[in-house]
């Protein structure tokens, strides 16, 4: 019986070109369906049926406008255009079996920022090459988890993002051909650092590429039944929608975090504040306040060694929830109150946590600014401004810029141009 081939299918010539890699491994699906019609004569209508996707919203992916970020329509997408597998960050496909396609030797692949690249050929095991321990490669990624927490909370994610994208793509690579308990604990392993991968490119403000990982993330962690990472990944969604400002997609995602069972005290914490910070989104300060209030208690209950400890938590005290507090006391307009939450608490934040030091000091300027005090949120803001130059931070540097916009009619104030003036040097450097 002869396999289905799609009419959707790409050549393998259309595949090889250069731009073509380069938006399949960005997800950029929108410049494939036009680059498909374009020079393959595929219709939008019939790429549409294929993949399951309305025709004028393939219109509008091809014109720009939008992404495709689920991992179940990448799955669509990728079987519609013959995309082989690797070339997505998914395993080998079904019909790729059935065509006889050589297996690839590369790493799965994912949106990679053009200024960190990653070549594929990092981890390969040839045929007849030497053998990989799969448990002993696991254990040895996840003793140096730790290590990279804390260096993204130091540095900024830039600094482990590459060896967490290889560590990440080495453990998917592995579970192709793992089962019993082997699969179990790389599916444990990989969906936390999958969920770090994630934050790591939220931070570099890639929402596309976290909400790819953090998808992955939760796919591994239902696999291995991982009730309290799947309720951690809900958080993560959570905020990534906040980040965005989406405040209905920020609560129900909160409201099914806490959901799960059998949560720790510190998970349902951090998804009660995330309730909270969709209520403020919405001005409704009542239901925010009352959120923060249980998720502060939530916090300041004592940790136990449980399932969960291998997570990165810790950043969850009372203290983070007052910060996080504190940033929606502008959302619900009294920027005054945020300003003395945010100086009483960056006062005491851990030195460790120099990366969202920058975040709050940026919040801070722009309560300052939002106060009617440009010249103290200038100064605020130049603290900030000189830890993002490092980091990288976006969640930083998008901050700032808020607070670029709102004192930019008081550039007489020294304060005030000095900031303008290395804002823009920064934001310009990046940029590029």
């Amino acid at each position: 019986m002869t396999a289905y081939n799609p009419p959707t299918a790409l050549s393998s010539e259309i595949l090889d070109r250069a731009d073509v890699r380069t938006a399949i491994a960005a997800h950029d699906f929108g410049t494939v369906f036009r680059i498909a019609r374009s020079e393959a004569g595929i219709s939008y209508s019939r790429i549409a049926a294929e993949c399951d996707i309305k025709p004028e919203r393939v219109g509008s992916l091809a014109r720009g406008e939008g992404s495709v970020t689920t991992f179940d329509k990448i799955v669509k997408i990728a079987d519609a255009l013959r995309i082989p597998g690797h070339m997505l960050g998914l395993t080998r496909r079904e019909w790729e079996e059935a065509e006889g396609s050589p297996r690839s030797t590369a790493l799965l692949t994912a949106t990679l920022p053009s200024h960190d690249p990653v070549a594929d050929d990092l981890w390969v095991t040839p045929p007849g090459g030497d053998l990989v321990d799969p448990e002993f490669t696991a254990a040895l990624i996840e003793s140096q988890l730790p290590q990279h927490y804390k260096s993204a909370n130091y540095f900024g994610a830039r600094q482990p993002l590459t060896t967490v994208i290889h560590h990440t793509k080495t453990i998917g690579r592995l579970l192709e051909d793992a089962n019993g308990s082997t699969r179990c604990e790389l599916l444990r392993i990989g969906n936390r650092t999958a969920e770090f991968l994630g934050w790591l490119y939220q931070d570099l403000g890639d929402f596309r590429a976290a909400g790819y990982w953090s998808d992955r993330s939760m796919e591994w962690a239902q696999e291995a039944a991982d009730d309290h990472m799947q309720s951690y990944v809900l958080f993560r969604k959570s905020h990534q929608a906040a980040s965005q400002v989406n405040a209905e997609r920020t609560i129900g995602l909160a409201r099914a975090a806490q959901r799960v069972p059998n949560l720790t005290p510190t998970i349902s914490a951090l998804a009660a504040q995330q309730e909270a910070a969709g209520y403020a989104l919405q001005r409704n300060p009542r239901a925010a306040l009352a959120k923060f209030d249980e998720a502060r208690e939530l916090a300041s209950q004592p940790r136990t060694n449980d399932s969960a400890s291998t997570l990165d938590t810790s950043y969850c005290t009372p203290a983070y929830i007052e910060l996080q507090r504190a940033n929606c006391w502008i959302d619900l307009g009294d920027p005054l109150r945020a300003v003395q939450l945010f100086e009483d608490e960056i006062a005491v934040l851990p030195q460790i946590y120099r990366n969202d030091r920058g975040v709050y000091l940026a919040r801070l300027a722009r309560a300052y600014s939002k106060a009617g005090e440009p010249e103290q949120g200038s100064e605020a803001a130049t603290k900030a401004l000189a830890i993002a130059a490092q980091t990288g931070s976006a969640r930083t540097l998008g901050e700032l810029a808020a607070v670029s916009r709102a004192v930019e009619s008081r550039r007489s104030v020294p304060a005030v141009a000095t900031f303008i003036e290395r804002f823009r040097i920064v934001r310009d450097r990046f940029a590029a």
